[in-house]
């Protein structure tokens, strides 16, 4: 079974892109976040022409999480098992991150897949800094009420969080901001005490492969010059964990036209590899060193 993990930043304005990703990897399970679709605005008939079922949460706007997979998904549980509730404001709605659609579960093959959409935090020590470690902390609960460590259960899906120094391009340029702060990584490291191993770590160790980022500021040519974050994920208990034969970020994702999502896919096989595909690591490396060079 392949699995995998990716922030498409609009379904919609990535649907062409999605539907081509679909075809190159061939996932038997994509959860997407940031869908920024209501749930009768979800694209189902395309995808279901490509060979995928959806399980979609959203009510429009910026967020929306979903479970495309090659068969139906069951036992759907939404917002953390939460009514969602209308936003109490319309100027700031990110920092009331359990009144948006940010997680989505259900059942396939045997295992329970979770999709979530952390709030960034913007600032640290800000109103949405808080909500975001309110929201973690819900998570946590809500894993320690209703889910076993020994049950086969993946959550994937932007963290908005870089677990260690070796997941930025830059420690010290990002320090002192979000998503590298230590109550972001204590939240991280919470969920691997939990019951959680990091899915890519497990064939891509720190030491042995650094510079390996998921996602990418649009601006200042930051993707071609690897200037990214590893903030999209894919935990899964050790019964799902034990399985993990190959693990990849895909970087070609992150190319080309139509425009890309500022994410790229986080990808394992269980079991057996799935469809061989070059994630372009390897041919860019050479031309990344270059582009990190100051000019003379």
């Amino acid at each position: 079974m392949r699995v995998a993990t990716w922030n498409v930043n609009s379904l919609k304005a990535r649907l062409e892109k999605v539907i081509w990703w679909l075809e190159r990897a061939a996932p038997d399970v994509l959860l997407m976040q940031e869908t920024k679709l209501a749930d009768g605005d979800v694209p189902r008939d395309q995808l279901a022409r490509a060979g995928y079922q959806l399980v979609h949460h959203g009510s429009g706007g910026a967020n929306g999480v979903a479970i495309a997979s090659r068969g139906a998904a069951t036992d759907v549980i939404t917002n953390l098992g939460l009514p969602l509730d209308a936003p109490a404001t319309e100027e700031a709605p990110d920092d009331q991150p359990l009144r948006e659609a940010r997680m989505v579960s259900a059942v396939f093959e045997g295992i329970r897949f979770v999709s979530i959409y952390a709030p960034n935090g913007r600032t640290v020590g800000s109103i949405f800094y808080q909500a975001k470690l309110a929201w973690y902390a819900r998570l946590q609960r809500w894993l320690e009420e209703t889910r076993r460590p020994d049950e086969p259960l993946v959550v994937g899906g932007d963290f908005n969080v870089a677990p260690t120094d070796a997941d930025v391009w830059d420690p010290a340029a990002c320090h002192g901001g979000t998503h590298v702060s230590p109550p972001e990584r204590n939240a991280f490291v919470a969920l691997l005490r939990w019951g959680f191993v990091d899915g890519y770590r497990r064939l891509h160790p720190e030491a042995v492969e650094p510079d390996r980022y998921s996602w990418w500021d649009y601006r200042a040519g930051m993707f071609h010059k690897n200037y990214g974050m590893r903030i999209d994920h894919l935990l899964a208990t050790n019964p799902v964990a034990a399985r993990i034969v190959w693990a990849e970020i895909d970087r070609e994702a992150r190319k080309g036209k139509p425009i890309p999502s500022d994410h790229a896919p986080v990808i394992v096989d269980l079991d057996q590899p799935g469809r061989a595909l070059d994630a372009g690591w390897a041919s860019a490396d050479a031309r990344i060193a270059q582009r990190r060079q100051p000019r003379a």
